[in-house]
């Protein structure tokens, strides 16, 4: 196998995120928010960088999308707050 073929299957699954929407139910030390998904599951995220750069305020009862890896569906990436 070649160079780029490997390169090509190691950033698939690197970029395979799943998306969902949230509420957000608790505030947590340290930056963590605990968020209860749809479907009923409480995962626990933290908010992604350009967010924290622009100041973007989370409260408890907001509507926000995150990210969760495959691979630990426990923790999540706070990415988007619709309010």
């Amino acid at each position: 196998m070649t160079d780029s073929k490997k390169n090509n299957n190691n950033e698939s699954k690197k970029n395979d995120k799943i998306e969902v929407e949230g509420k957000v139910t608790e505030v947590l030390k340290g930056s963590d928010y605990l968020v209860e998904l749809a479907n009923g599951h409480t995962v626990k995220a933290y908010v992604s960088g350009k967010m924290r750069i622009n100041m973007i305020r989370i409260l408890p009862g907001d509507t926000v999308t995150v990210q969760l890896s495959p691979y630990d569906l426990t923790r999540g990436i706070i990415t988007w707050n619709k309010r």
